[in-house]
């Protein structure tokens, strides 16, 4: 099988070969009346068959992009393509061929056969010289006026609402023609160009307008952000039969968060206004109002929340930034918290098996952050934030423009945590101490329009240090010559990154893209009287080629990668050390039709220590209907485990480590691998007269040589060892999202996980997960006010089902745990008032409820005997807590 699937992919790389070394193609391009989807296919099967070697039509400028070869008339690919039902600016298709089109296809033929693309430049100045351009906000207005004054227009003003720009411009030195298409080229569609794919995804976040209104239309996230009806802003974007829409809101009126109907897997973007709902101090808070994700309660040891994904531990997601390796080794346990929450402009979230472009080690899905960059005009802005049990944190971001080509990104983040703070009188506290220095500087080159070049440069370092343990603990004085147990970590980090692409001049579709990235990480700590130090160098590689196979509804991706991770580790007095060096390649292709999207790729890893390893990654879409649509993926994941970074959560305990080593290369244990099944349904409907959506979805984990956690086997130790047997999760979820009132949004959610493994000792659950989950996530905001004023109302409900906890009979009975934890629930909530544009204020709490875990600690009073525990930890540790903070954006 694998040989078979092997050969496959040699042949698309033979394939793409021929096509890129191909000898000059003269390129034209046509103006073809077509409508829809399937005139697209209809239009660019057609010309292949006519003898086009390449052929790529676009809907919204109506024109037919051709390459052939000295031999091929296009007269004759002309006559075609009207025989084939569709007009175009030589020859006229009959009535009965234009008849026999199917109703979705039948575009408007009043105007007769169409125009050469210099009489229609002619004709659009005689006419009053307006024109439909695609945007969104403040940014795309200065950006499109700016592109069009460039273009020699004498003036340029852009309506948001309208999505109209209006022209004053001399026709003897320039044409709307021009104009437009330089617009374009700034990553705007309008109503005779599309921007290329990757111009567009560079703008902005707030400037990611959808591409499939249609010109004519109100734009409907301008209305929303107005407070006009939202139903307004959730009516379809097109009804076309057929027709894939981009870009439609899961959760209301504004997209803060957005399934991309038009990706083959489950692909959730997150934008600012989905994380300013919350505190979303770090990425480990960013997930507190998003229902497919897990957050954990943060414990006293380490002080950070973890995430969980289809019922698996955060380590089995790929977490990555600006698309490069970031959160993984022995930055696993402390990671989240290196990513502030004011430096993210946009989080992608996908859900089970993702592309083989990013790497082998994503199993459940992966989560990608992209920082604040590219602003259109300077912006510089700041936060502050401080909870009333000692937390403060300051956060100042600046964005600007150098010249056209040049942007750059300053950022600085710094916490701190004061105050001993012991909710639950044990004499522990509650939460680490410590402070945090975070700075990063981003610089962007683009110039793609021009020479097809972008490039994007990042450096970022980090301080990180925290004290816990008995409250009574001094830092100060060493373990050994204190009677308190006490905890101290002090990370240190640096990472310098580089992301460079080209797009090929003439061919929007095809580009090659290189990311490289460094990584140093330094942990130096101790756990009462154990210590772990740990290292760790890294070295990213990952060059990626982009193109199409005809035309683009054949697309593909090949390209090779490198992975270097350096680990010197220490343990009480045991060393290990390990070099593991991966170089891989990869190809994927992606199949679109009319009502369907493939997505199928796989890579070959040779790692020097886990052997070779095959990952095939599948994702297939299928639109029932356009508003019922059916996805389906499989893949296969690998990764090389960590065993003392990942599990710092334990080590405040008297529990012995134990490694039951079976022959592998790294620690003694043999490579995680892994496959994940997924498949959902996802349904749009009206209900009280705006867009509700409901998405269902089940996903199976299935794992081979999975590194086991064993807490069951003695309460005094910690065991890693080979599964041998079986290890499963079953993932079912289902949300349900709804606008019963204008400005108020809805979001119900509730999870089933049934996660299992084969211990030494038999099957059982995992421990720490809940089969049953309930969400309720309530949104509502008021109308802007004339000077742009609004409040806003954001509240959270998190119900947690019983746990399966570790065994500890074998202790005495004042130190057993019972074998399954109670359910609870927790509530935060927060109120914000955006004075203006520039001046947010806002007022929030976390677990309103104040239910509290009053056992965290087992044998609390004796921190250095045998039954001392802190790691047992399935609820909040902490009360209610409140918070303030206000944001100023200059």
């Amino acid at each position: 099988m694998k040989l078979y699937i092997s050969r496959i992919f040699l042949g698309i790389f033979l394939v793409s070969s021929q096509w890129i070394l191909a000898q000059a193609l003269s390129r034209h391009q046509f103006s073809v009346k077509g409508k829809c989807e399937m005139c697209k296919t209809r239009i660019e099967s057609t010309a292949l068959k006519a003898g086009a070697k390449q052929a790529v039509y676009s809907i919204d400028s109506q024109t037919l992009t051709l390459e052939t070869d000295n031999s091929t008339s296009t007269d004759n690919i002309l006559q075609k393509v009207a025989e084939a039902g569709h007009d175009n600016e030589k020859f006229k298709a009959t009535p009965a061929a234009y008849e026999a089109l199917p109703a979705c296809c039948h575009y408007d033929r009043d105007s007769g056969a169409l125009q050469t693309t210099a009489e229609q430049n002619e004709h659009s100045t005689k006419k009053e010289n307006e024109f439909f351009v695609r945007g969104n906000c403040e940014s795309c207005k200065a950006r499109i006026e700016k592109a069009a004054k460039e273009a020699g227009a004498r003036s340029a003003e852009w309506n948001a609402e309208s999505q109209k720009l209006t022209l004053d411009f001399d026709p003897a030195t320039t044409s709307s023609d021009k104009i437009l298409r330089k617009i374009a080229d700034a990553g705007h569609d309008n109503e005779k160009y599309r921007a290329a794919d990757a111009v567009y995804k560079n703008l902005p976040s707030c400037c990611l307008y959808d591409r499939n209104i249609p010109f004519g239309e109100v734009n409907p996230k301008v209305h929303a952000e107005e407070g006009t009806n939202p139903s307004h802003a959730q009516h379809s974007l097109s009804e076309t039969e057929g027709k894939t829409i981009e870009g439609v809101t899961v959760i209301g009126s504004k997209a803060a968060t957005s399934l991309n109907k038009k990706e083959a897997g489950m692909v959730f973007n997150i934008d600012r206004k989905e994380l300013l709902k919350a505190a979303c101090c770090n990425l480990s808070e960013s997930f507190e109002t998003n229902a497919t994700v897990d957050v954990s309660f943060s414990n006293a040891v380490t002080g950070t929340k973890q995430l969980k994904m289809l019922g698996l531990d955060q380590k089995y997601t790929s977490l990555t930034k600006e698309l490069l390796p970031e959160i993984r080794g022995l930055a696993s346990a402390y990671g989240l918290s290196f990513i502030p929450g004011r430096w993210i402009e946009g989080i992608q979230l996908t859900k089970g098996g993702s592309t083989v472009t990013n790497g082998y080690e994503s199993i459940t899905g992966q989560i990608n952050t992209e920082l604040l960059k590219n602003a259109a005009k300077p912006e510089t802005s700041l936060n502050l934030f401080a909870d009333f049990n000692g937390r403060t944190e300051a956060n100042i971001t600046s964005v600007s423009k150098i010249n056209d080509q040049w942007s750059q990104t300053f950022l600085l983040h710094g916490n701190g945590t004061f105050g001993n703070t012991d909710m639950n009188k044990d004499g522990f506290l509650d939460r680490p101490k410590g402070t945090q220095i975070n700075a990063a500087y981003l610089l962007n080159y683009n110039d793609l329009e021009k020479s097809g070049f972008g490039s994007h440069f990042g450096i970022n370092f980090i301080k990180d240090e925290r004290t816990s343990g008995q409250t009574d603990f001094n830092k100060n004085i060493s373990q050994d010559k204190q009677s308190a147990n006490g905890v101290g970590i002090d990370i240190s980090r640096f990472q310098v990154w580089n992301k460079t692409g080209y797009v090929f001049k003439g061919k929007p579709y095809q580009s090659l893209g290189w990311m490289n990235q460094y990584t140093y990480h330094q942990q130096d700590s101790f756990f009462g009287l154990r210590n772990y130090s740990g290292k760790q160098h890294t070295y990213y590689s990952n060059l990626i080629f982009e193109s199409i196979l005809g035309n683009t509804n054949h697309k593909y991706k090949a390209g090779a990668s490198f992975m270097y991770d350096g680990y010197d580790e220490t343990y009480l007095t045991d060393q290990f050390k390990r070099n593991e060096i991966v170089p891989g390649v990869f190809a994927e292709y992606t199949l679109t039709g009319l009502k369907y999207t493939l997505v199928a790729g796989a890579r070959v890893d040779f790692h020097n220590l886990a052997g070779t390893q095959f990952t095939p990654r599948m994702n297939f879409k299928y639109d029932i209907t356009p508003q019922t649509i059916l996805r389906l993926s499989a893949g296969r994941g690998f990764r090389t485990a960590n065993v003392f970074a990942e599990n710092q959560q334990y080590f405040a305990s008297n529990r012995m480590v134990q490694i039951m080593q079976n022959g592998g290369n790294i620690y003694g244990l043999k490579p995680e691998i892994a496959w994940n099944y997924g498949a959902s349904l996802q349904q749009e409907f009206k209900l009280f007269g705006r867009k509700s959506s409901v998405v269902a979805d089940f996903f199976r984990t299935d794992f081979k040589d999975q590194v086991l956690v064993d807490l069951d086997r003695s309460p005094q130790q910690l065991t890693f060892y080979n599964l041998e047997g079986k290890s499963f999760a079953n993932s079912f979820q289902t949300q349900w999202d709804f606008i019963p009132l204008k400005n108020f949004e809805v979001r119900l959610a509730y999870k089933y996980y049934d996660v299992q493994a084969d211990y030494l000792e038999g099957r059982r659950e995992v421990p720490f997960m809940a089969r049953h989950r309930g969400f309720l996530n309530l949104a509502y905001a008021t109308n802007k006010n004339t000077k742009g004023g609004f409040w806003s109302f954001d509240t959270t409900l998190n119900w947690i089902g019983k746990q399966r906890l570790p065994e500890t009979s074998s202790n005495p009975q004042e130190f057993r745990l019972p074998a399954y934890s109670e359910s609870y629930a927790v509530l935060n909530a927060q109120i914000s008032r955006n004075f203006n544009p520039k001046i947010r204020a806002y007022l929030g709490g976390e677990n309103l409820t104040s239910y509290y875990q009053k056992n965290a600690i087992v044998d609390f009073r004796n921190p250095f005997g045998n039954y001392f525990d802190g790691g047992m930890v399935y609820a909040p540790i902490m009360k209610a807590n409140f918070y303030v903070g206000l944001d100023v954006t200059f």
